[in-house]
């Protein structure tokens, strides 16, 4: 496929249809319930799914993916290309046109200068960006006029789609946001909770790790929009807890990413209040490995590339741990249908899925003691936990609360223990540890445990900037408020520059083999282990009409088009 046909071939040149619908607000309220309670409004500094997607009920991007991957044009009238003359022959700029007559929340008009300063706020000189990766070989951007936005690369980037395009790079207000630069940024506590937004509602009251209440957006741009005057986003339980309120007792209207058996949403669905939705995207449940040492002793310097781990540099412990681990036992106890096998943090599109590692799906506790043994780590203390050199194989092993999450760590921490590896066991509440607190010693990011286990997915169907996330300058550290997204803090010449070759590379297929071959890197040097392929299952009141499940943006994404049902 050459470059010309890469650039059509994701997007979707006209917009959604528009729906009929009643007037704004006409359809009284909507509650929705996420058992991960949003912790912060912008996703600028959070790298937590509950956070982007309430964010994106307020703030928005120029364009963004439908529910079949398609890119589609959001604050703009289309997306540019280089067959419509919007992205230029040498693929080194992209002009976005933003429609006529955006107004931010505040009545205040939406300006090119808007686009200009996001990209300024997320690479600031001592900021921290969550999602600074977006915004790779960006060198300037030119405003020409209010409604011209022209991205200029360092490189020919044959998908330059990464700046300004999903739910993880939305526009924000320069007005509202211009003294919260670089380690200013955390600190501008109302406009991080209450941000000026473009989208279908704005927040009334923000409460950190419990409720967020909305109401229409009276400036939005289809003045039928919302049906809702407004919103109550509950966060905070288990997702048991939040099925059961869609599901059986009919509490609310939207229950997300239910995490639990397929016997027991199938048994909760029997109630007849609600209905499960399930599609397959890229999410995936893994462990991280840990490389540097998270020891309280060493202060501020405590998980940071300063300090070495003490044994989970051994490439040889790394992959006995992956050995040891029933992969097939795991994703069938916890997610049934919902759940398929993989070897590849990269499991979809399919041309994008490597073959290469498939051997992690066979456990091998036999071969897993054998490489152990053969690396030197035995049980000379005969205490039933391997050492070597005065170090013993003792692991803090970490993860948010979550049912089918804590069976998983108790299995791991079975077989882990027979190939004589101590484990001990944390579980963090949900919205602290997917939470952007940089204070905070809980978090996903901060990682200070040795081995801990999420689900991560990305925007749309080029993996391009999520790849990019294991390069070596998105460690998580204090000068970047402890923002990034390699917890694991691996560093590779080799795969920096696969990275750097992908930005530059239009033919699809040769993309496909790049990506592949970052993927292998990472599981290969066993810095990262694969356990499920997650279906998204989330759960909808029967009278909520609209609902269209999207594993490729927010799962929000069109809630301006929700809707209660005539006759509920």
């Amino acid at each position: 496929m050459n470059i010309k046909a890469l650039l059509l071939g994701a997007i979707a040149s006209t917009a959604l249809a528009p729906m009929a619908m009643a007037e704004r607000g006409s359809d009284g309220e909507v509650k929705v319930i996420y058992w991960q309670a949003p912790s912060i409004m912008t996703p600028y500094l959070s790298g937590g799914t509950k956070d982007l997607e309430a964010a994106s009920l307020v703030i928005e991007p120029l364009a963004r993916y439908d529910q079949d991957g398609n890119l589609v044009p959001w604050l703009v009238n289309e997306v540019p290309t280089v067959a419509n003359g919007g992205v230029t022959e040498d693929l080194k700029s992209i002009t976005w046109k933003l429609k006529e007559g955006l107004l931010w929340s505040d009545g205040t008009p939406v300006t090119s200068e808007d686009v200009k300063f996001t990209w300024e706020y997320c690479t600031a000189e001592g900021g921290g960006c969550a999602q600074s990766e977006k915004f790779l070989d960006v060198v300037s951007i030119d405003t020409p006029d209010e409604l011209t936005v022209v991205v200029n690369f360092g490189v020919a980037k044959p998908f330059p789609y990464g700046p300004f395009v999903g739910a993880q790079a939305p526009i924000i207000q320069k007005a509202q946001f211009a003294d919260c630069l670089g380690p200013r940024m955390p600190e501008c506590t109302e406009a991080n909770f209450n941000p000026i937004g473009t989208g279908p509602f704005t927040v009334t009251e923000f409460r950190p790790n419990d409720v967020v209440t909305l109401a229409a957006n009276e400036n939005y741009r289809d003045p039928a929009k919302p049906a809702f005057a407004t919103m109550t986003l509950k966060g905070g339980g288990d997702a048991n807890a939040a099925g059961r309120a869609v599901l059986e007792t009919g509490e609310f209207d939207y229950a997300w990413n239910l995490q639990l058996a397929p016997e027991v949403l199938s048994r909760m669905e029997e109630a007849g209040k609600g209905t499960n939705v399930v599609s397959f995207g890229t999410s995936v449940e893994r462990l991280h490995m840990n490389l540097t040492d998270v020891s309280p002793e060493l202060g501020d310097e405590r998980g940071t590339a300063k300090h070495p781990h003490p044994f989970m540099t051994d490439k040889a412990v790394r992959q006995a741990l992956s050995m040891a681990i029933d992969r097939a036992l795991l994703t069938e106890i916890g997610y049934g249908d919902f759940g398929r096998l993989t070897c590849n943090v990269l499991p979809a599109p399919a041309i994008y899925a490597s073959t290469a590692n498939d051997g992690c799906l066979v456990q091998d506790i036999a071969g897993a003691n054998a490489l152990l043994d053969e690396a030197g780590w035995v049980d000379s203390n005969g205490n039933g936990v391997r050492d070597k050199d005065g170090v013993e194989l003792s692991i803090l092993f970490q993860t948010s609360v979550n049912a089918v999450r804590q069976d998983y760590q108790a299995l791991i921490k079975q077989w882990w223990e027979e190939i004589g590896v101590e484990t001990e066991l944390r579980s963090i509440d949900a919205s602290v540890f997917f939470g952007s607190d940089p204070g905070s010693p809980d978090t996903f990011q901060k990682f200070f445990a040795d081995v801990e286990m999420f689900t991560n997915n990305f925007d749309g169907t080029d993996p391009e900037a999520y790849m990019a996330n294991w390069s070596c300058d998105q460690f998580p550290r204090p000068e970047t408020q402890w923002q990034g997204n390699n917890m694991m803090r691996f560093c590779s010449e080799e795969y920096d520059a696969l990275i750097a070759e992908m930005a530059v590379t239009g033919d699809i297929d040769k993309r496909a083999e790049l990506a592949k071959a970052m993927n292998d890197i990472l599981m290969q040097e066993y810095v990262m282990m694969p356990l499920t392929y997650r279906g998204r299952n989330s759960a909808h009141s029967n009278s909520l009409g609209g609902v269209i499940l999207n594993v490729w943006d927010s799962e929000l994404w069109n809630v301006a088009d929700w809707h209660r049902k005539q006759g509920s």
